[in-house]
């Protein structure tokens, strides 16, 4: 992660009322909070292990459960952060993609709006978009299933 992009977010997190956040890119995650004593925030920064295999004691968040609910019917994308969803890059213009649209592995999906920071999600497969799960500008859970991908 981009330490330009901590030292924003440490930023946002000292302008605003909020104690804590925590946010998740790819595999790795950050979490930023405000000291209770008035102290500076503290920032810690967390990297899984190489070997990313799935641990025996892996508990499975219901949001993760929600995905397999989808996965017979195509590759599920879900959401890597905490945000609102918007389909579009303005209410104006239309959406990245539609049901029915072939998409490729990198076109944008969508945005995720975190602290006022425009997020552009990314396909990581080829397919046609089967399903869209989310309504624009409703708000999202990290692993929250957003778009469901036939890849054949």
């Amino acid at each position: 992660m981009d330490i330009r992009k901590v030292k924003k977010l440490i930023e946002l997190l000292e302008e605003s009322g909020i104690a804590e956040i925590e946010i998740h890119e790819d595999k790795e995650s950050v979490r930023i909070s405000r000291g209770s004593s008035g102290a500076a925030p503290q920032t810690t920064i967390n990297v899984p292990p190489i070997d990313a295999g799935v641990s025996a004691n892996k508990q499975i968040s219901p949001s993760e459960s929600k995905a397999d609910d989808y996965s017979d019917e195509g590759e599920v994308i879900t959401a890597p952060m905490v945000g609102i969803f918007y389909t579009s890059p303005s209410p104006d213009q239309p959406p990245f993609v539609n049901k029915g649209q072939n998409i490729k592995t990198g076109e944008v999906l969508c945005i995720i709006e975190a602290m006022k920071i425009m997020n552009q999600i990314e396909s990581d497969v080829n397919g046609k978009l089967i399903r869209v799960l989310v309504e624009n500008g409703d708000p999202v859970e990290y692993g929250q299933p957003l778009f469901v991908i036939d890849p054949s």
